[in-house]
């Protein structure tokens, strides 16, 4: 039976009550906060609640992911920012499924006691999800990650508590990445 709960606090107060063993007799084998509308690049991550709501399960020892989907609408279009597109709830669908290999390869890792301790992971898609770039998939390790994203690639971040991840982290998700493109081009999706 799958259950669905809703919790009128910040994405880390509904992480905090959902893995405290007062709701679920067991811990999830993985935390995922989002998809938020609005990406989580740069200097952006240290105030979202949507990578507050993974890092809550990090501090808790359970492996988590944050993930983002650049929203674009006429607001964004008048601040001057690079608009690729008009988004729509939609793409919301869309980028979850650009979103189940990435997530489907860390359940497995988390399987295998493979996944490191060290860190959680930032996602952020690209506006036009169903046309997103998967060649030369690397980790982000600064903030060229908004740079990734507005030129239609989906980025995966790892991070620390409140730093950057420790190298180990950056050194397993370099590897681990490349054999997670093949299943989220746009042809598999």
């Amino acid at each position: 039976m799958k259950i669905a709960l809703y919790c009128a606090g910040t994405p880390a107060d509904c992480t905090s009550l959902g893995v405290s063993g007062a709701l679920f007799p067991s811990v999830p084998n993985l935390v995922v906060s989002g998809i938020n509308m609005g990406s989580n690049c740069g200097y952006h991550i240290v105030y979202s609640g949507t990578v507050a709501g993974a890092r809550e399960a990090f501090l808790k020892d359970i492996p988590s992911v944050s993930v983002s989907y650049d929203w674009q609408d006429t607001l964004f279009s008048t601040l001057s920012f690079p608009v690729g597109g008009k988004s729509s709830v939609d793409d919301f669908t869309l980028a979850a499924e650009a979103c189940i290999p990435i997530i489907s390869s860390i359940l497995a890792e988390v399987k295998n006691k493979k996944y490191p301790s060290g860190c959680f992971l930032n996602v952020d898609l690209p506006t036009n999800v169903t046309q997103h770039k998967v060649e030369g998939a690397q980790i982000v390790e600064d903030d060229s990650d908004h740079k990734y994203l507005k030129d239609g690639y989906i980025t995966v971040t790892p991070l620390a508590a409140l730093s950057p991840a420790d190298v180990g982290c950056h050194t397993y998700f370099k590897d681990w990445l490349p054999s997670v493109v093949d299943h989220t081009s746009p042809s598999a999706l």
